[in-house]
């Protein structure tokens, strides 16, 4: 039996600090991105070693600090930069939404840094070859279907390297995604216990789905999973689209499925982790859930 819990209760949102994030810019974004023709896209390029290594390099990292202060930069600033990194950190992994990274992007992995984790977040857009797969200004979505892939070895690429840090602890790294990187996180299938998670976390997705590689959740190692989505979510109102991911969820007594279904217009958005009540579930999942 999955657990299945709707909410009717949430407290006030949180205030992030303004500044910063108004200000936030992004090379990798659908607004500053020149896409790829999907004529000229082709999957054996998917993983060539130039491609792959792109979004690695251009990751995002946070890293806390104690205090609530953390260390902003991208994985190549770390190269000249390590002498505070002492200690393992437990570690996410975060895979943007469709747009690429954005202001909400920062807002997320600030969050989770400022809690105790550090965070890498590669933007697949910084592939030299990558066609666009969705509209946001008018909420569509689908418009390359082979996305999933790029996404997905993205996502295992970037937990092998992870792993290979002197930083990280690698009992405890999790995968996490807003929309289409919620769609990466419940679909990504370790081949192996190196490329492996021990959790994982997904926002504004239903696993349900038209095209057979986007269903459903795919947990080998039977990790807990958290799936966080809004009944009335506006990009998935399709009948095909509809749902919830509790309804593929594994057996492990720690997976939960929340679907926010109480008429306030948190359960008509598609981000949630702006919500104090969302987050303060998910740092508890993430609590429980740590070795």
């Amino acid at each position: 039996m999955y657990r299945y819990i709707i909410f009717s209760i949430f407290l006030s949102a949180a205030a992030y600090s303004s500044s910063y994030y108004n200000n936030f810019y992004s090379d990798f974004h659908n607004s500053t991105k020149v896409f790829t023709d999907k004529a000229d896209m082709h999957e054996k390029s998917f993983r060539l070693k130039e491609e792959v290594n792109l979004p690695w390099i251009n990751a995002l990292v946070r890293i806390p600090l104690g205090n609530g202060d953390i260390y902003r930069g991208s994985m190549d600033d770390l190269k000249e930069n390590k002498g505070f990194l002492k200690g393992k950190f437990k570690t996410i992994i975060y895979m943007h939404g469709c747009a690429g990274h954005w202001a909400g992007t920062a807002k997320r992995i600030d969050f989770y840094a400022k809690n105790g984790y550090a965070v890498i977040a590669p933007p697949s857009m910084a592939r030299k070859k990558y066609a666009q797969s969705c509209d946001t200004s008018i909420q569509r979505g689908g418009l390359y279907r082979s996305v999933l892939k790029i996404r997905q070895i993205d996502a295992e690429n970037t937990i092998l390297r992870a792993k290979e840090l002197d930083w990280t602890d690698n009992s405890n790294i999790f995968l996490v995604g807003l929309s289409e990187g919620g769609i990466t996180a419940a679909t990504y299938y370790p081949k192996n216990i190196e490329s492996s998670i021990n959790g994982r976390i997904i926002e504004g997705w239903t696993c349900n789905a038209g095209w057979d590689e986007y269903k459903g959740l795919n947990t080998p190692y039977n990790e807990p999973v958290l799936s966080l989505v809004a009944k009335y979510d506006p990009w998935f109102q399709l009948d095909v689209l509809k749902g919830h991911c509790g309804q593929f969820i594994n057996k492990n007594p720690l997976s939960k499925s929340i679907v926010i279904d109480d008429g306030t217009q948190l359960s008509k958005g598609h981000g949630l982790m702006h919500n104090n009540k969302i987050q303060e579930v998910t740092l508890e999942f993430l609590k429980n859930i740590s070795k």
